[in-house]
């Protein structure tokens, strides 16, 4: 029961008097074109029907495999340019004195990026492993990566992200990875990780590579779609 002592004392929001609600106005904010065109861009393709092709780049490798697969590919990151310089001053060196190359420093072993060049390898049965980004613009780049590399029998697999591939190469941006070769103490990493790949994605979205994606509507018109089928049950019901 309210207190007859205490007054109500309506408020008045108008011009100069009491401070207004604070409301989420996200909604009304004018966002930058780039945002905007990102949002809109995942909408048409939640809601577009998208071929089998395309659709199969939304099934990426999870978090587990992906943190394992990122673990071994750091440790095959490229030379800098000042390691590269280094190592052929030694090369240049040591052949000056009559050494052999091979004697002072091999070439490292690294990570194979540029898509001419993963493709070539993949061709040429090469590739142990091939790591796509999934956001890959225009995807017309890499849309025949997985059917070719299952034509030569290459494991594959989608990655989230290709800016996290272009930090494996100092780039900015990577649409795609292969490793080649390993160290003698990493075969045995890379050929589980192969395994892993093999059964935990290719076997896994097997299906999925052969079916349309998109179609997902909106909560607007899913309950359009609701009531129109509530009033046909009932119209059949009379």
């Amino acid at each position: 029961m309210q207190n007859p002592l205490i007054e109500k004392r309506p408020r008045n929001f108008g011009i100069g008097q009491d401070i207004q609600p604070k409301r989420n106005l996200s909604r009304m904010v004018r966002w930058p074109a780039y945002v905007r065109l990102q949002r809109q861009r995942k909408i048409l393709h939640m809601r577009l029907k998208v071929p089998p092709a395309l659709s199969q780049f939304q099934h990426v490798l999870d978090r587990n495999q992906a943190t394992q697969t990122f673990k071994l590919l750091n440790k095959y990151r490229p030379e800098t340019k000042a390691e590269k310089k280094e190592r052929l001053t030694k090369e240049a060196t040591a052949i000056a004195e009559g050494k052999k190359r091979e004697d002072v420093s091999k070439k490292p072993y690294t990570v194979k990026y540029g898509l001419n060049h993963v493709v070539a390898l993949i061709e040429a049965k090469k590739a142990n492993l091939v790591l796509i980004a999934n956001d890959v613009d225009p995807i017309e780049l890499v849309v025949f990566i997985p059917a070719l590399c299952r034509k030569m029998g290459v494991p594959y697999a989608v990655v989230k992200g290709k800016a996290r591939l272009g930090t494996v190469v100092h780039k900015k941006t990577a649409a795609i990875v292969a490793l080649t070769e390993v160290k003698a103490e990493d075969k045995s990493e890379l050929s589980k990780l192969v395994s892993a790949v093999k059964e935990g994605y290719i076997e896994k979205h097997e299906n999925a590579r052969r079916q349309w994606g998109g179609g997902i509507m909106g909560a607007k018109a899913n309950a359009r779609t609701e009531k129109k089928r509530k009033a046909l049950e009932s119209a059949i019901k009379i």
